[in-house]
């Protein structure tokens, strides 16, 4: 939290207005854009829809769209699509649901298990991140969306720049932070409105709110790395407040300076010879994963 003391409504003022600047700063937005809002059910996507549609009233020509991915896990997303559902509704957003076995024939648990049995090297959470990303470029490609918001948190966004240090992977994530920020034929540039708030202040936002909170956790997400580095920040950050900050700035300030040097900012996206979806590789990530599988 940031230590200021606040009444409810001021509160709540402030967390929206920091969304505002992140949106400003970044120019995240245009006013003509057409906004796919990646909405789970759960807190964090819910308080993004709720101040990004409070936002946008004042721009009549951006299109806002919420998708929800069902990935089909022993009933996991079934309160998530009721909740999207309730407030899409609710903050006038047209709601969209894709499932896994829809897309790809196969639903997260059948995958899972395929990969369980063949011995893959790759936690479960791997699979669930790389195939949703394709579902939400190629069906929002499909609806003619100009960009994806994501409701990632400060939390997040600190949990995996250290995932990646300690994975020996940073030279990936600041590949994905340029490919990320710029415009690629067939690519739907992504965007995060929520990366400064911290997890604490939207919960408390989405409880002032009235925002139903979603706890259905993922039963994968005690097992992951990240479950690991949460944990590690949160104590760390009891005797050092603001750390989480500190780690996204300065990693931002760090990937800003490589980028302003061009030869470094050249990145060619091929089509992946399966699928034809962009990507930095002859095939692109969800394909190779699925491929290794036997499943594509």
């Amino acid at each position: 939290m940031s230590g200021v003391a606040y009444c409810k409504n001021c509160f709540i003022k402030h967390v929206e207005d920091r969304v505002r600047w992140t949106i400003n700063k970044g120019k995240l937005f245009d006013w003509n854009d057409h906004i796919v809002l990646a909405v789970s059910g759960g807190k964090d996507s819910v308080v993004m829809m709720k101040i990004v549609s409070k936002i946008e009233r004042n721009f009549p020509d951006v299109k806002l769209t919420a998708i929800t991915i069902d990935e089909g896990f022993n009933g996991y997303r079934v309160e998530g699509i009721r909740i999207a559902k309730k407030f899409s509704s609710m903050f006038g957003v047209e709601h969209l649901t894709f499932s896994f076995k829809d897309f790809y024939g196969y639903t997260l648990k059948e995958i899972v298990d395929k990969a369980e049995k063949k011995g893959s090297p790759y936690h479960p959470c791997t699979y669930c991140g790389v195939l949703r990303r394709k579902i939400l470029n190629v069906k929002g490609r499909e609806i003619g969306a100009t960009k994806i918001a994501t409701a990632h948190n400060l939390d997040d966004e600190a949990q995996t720049i250290l995932m990646n240090i300690l994975r020996g992977d940073i030279g990936r994530l600041i590949e994905s932070f340029r490919i990320e920020s710029q415009k690629y034929e067939g690519f739907i540039p992504r965007v995060k409105p929520m990366k400064y708030i911290p997890e604490k202040e939207i919960a408390l936002y989405a409880y002032y709110s009235g925002i139903d909170l979603y706890s259905n956790e993922c039963p994968f997400s005690k097992l992951s790395l990240r479950s690991e580095i949460r944990s590690f920040l949160n104590n760390y950050e009891t005797r050092h407040p603001d750390v989480k900050f500190s780690i996204v700035s300065s990693f931002e300030d760090f990937v800003n300076k490589i980028m302003n040097k061009e030869d470094l900012m050249k990145i060619k996206l091929n089509r992946c010879k399966h699928c034809g979806e962009p990507t930095t590789r002859e095939i692109c990530r969800a394909c190779e994963l699925l491929e290794d599988l036997k499943i594509l």
